[in-house]
């Protein structure tokens, strides 16, 4: 059976979103929305569909199974929402919405179509990253004592001034924390848990925009893991994402999403600690040229639909990640 998708954006984002559906058998783009005539008609050139601009034209659109979102983040809700009114099922970029409020509006508004929704943090998908998450509920790094998470990204000025919306205020998405820092801080929560206490400083340092480029912040995790984040566009010329995690029975280092050291105290047999190198350019650049992670997370939301399953990061774990960027928000304000 044909699975027919619509994409809605027209960005590089969708450009991966295309690549990962035709990657994937018995998938075909059914239509394509996005306000850029050209680029969406360049699109549709090049992967089929039918182009739209008109939006709810585009959601008339048969057969259209479901819609992958990615727009600007500021629309998400607002887009998932008049997508489940029409009985589509939805997968949408990260992040869900830039507040909890309106994650919750999709959510409610999913759940009373009875369809499903799935947020696409490919992290979540990664082998080396599901095998530390396996160590991790497993035990093998015993009691977690300490988390460190760098995201220490470089963006250039056009990367904010050729965009619309890129570094908009906070309320249209645009900052670096809902945008680059997110896919971390999802991480973080689906590995150790929720945050319950949150200190934070935030900045805009370097780039000309009215959101924060830097972020600075300690989390205090219900388990009783300390974490720190730190987490910018601006540190040239940029590093892969690190993360650090920290036990009384061992500790692993995370490369972007490749495992580049576990020294555990007491190794299961199989375990390997040897990483090819980390070929991913997010460090200092948009482009997601290795679309697999999202082809997994699609493969995935299919799998769901069929089965009248759970996705990989259905709403609400994806409403979480917003959920702690607004306490991080709230907290680097206070402290002023």
């Amino acid at each position: 059976m044909t699975i027919h998708v619509g994409l809605i954006g027209g960005g590089n984002i969708t450009e991966t979103h295309a690549r990962a559906a035709r990657a994937i058998p018995g998938v075909k783009i059914a239509a394509i929305h996005g306000s850029n005539a050209d680029k969406v008609t360049k699109l549709c050139a090049d992967h089929g569909g039918k182009p739209y601009q008109d939006f709810a034209v585009f959601l008339k659109h048969r057969p259209m199974d479901l819609v992958l979102i990615g727009s600007p983040t500021h629309r998400h809700a607002e887009q998932g929402i008049a997508s489940a009114q029409q009985g589509l099922h939805i997968l949408t970029d990260k992040a869900i919405d830039i507040t909890s409020e309106r994650a919750d509006a999709l959510i409610k508004a999913a759940d009373r179509a009875r369809v499903k929704l799935g947020v696409i943090f490919q992290d979540r998908a990664q082998p080396e990253i599901r095998q530390l998450k396996s160590w991790i509920d497993r035990g093998l790094l015993g009691k977690i004592l300490f988390v460190d998470a760098k995201v220490k990204w470089w963006r250039p000025p056009e990367y904010y001034s050729d965009s619309r919306w890129r570094g908009a205020a906070y309320e249209d998405g645009g900052g670096m924390l809902i945008n680059q820092a997110i896919h971390t801080i999802d991480l973080l929560l689906w590995l150790l848990g929720d945050v319950t206490r949150v200190q934070a400083h935030m900045a805009t340092v370097l780039h000309k925009i009215p959101a924060e480029d830097t972020a600075f912040a300690l989390l205090q995790f219900r388990n009783g893991v300390s974490g720190v984040l730190q987490a910018t566009t601006a540190a040239y010329p940029g590093y892969p994402r690190r993360v650090e995690i920290s036990g009384t029975e061992g500790t692993v280092i995370l490369e972007h999403d490749r495992v580049i050291a576990a020294n555990l105290r007491n190794p299961s047999p199989g375990i390997n600690t040897v990483a090819a190198p980390d070929t991913n350019a997010s460090a200092s650049s948009p482009v997601v040229s290795d679309y697999r992670g999202h082809q997994a997370v699609l493969e995935d939301f299919l799998r769901a639909i069929q089965e009248d399953g759970t996705p990989l990061c259905d709403g609400r774990e994806g409403r979480r990640s917003v959920a702690l960027i607004e306490e991080i928000y709230r907290a680097s304000r206070s402290a002023l």
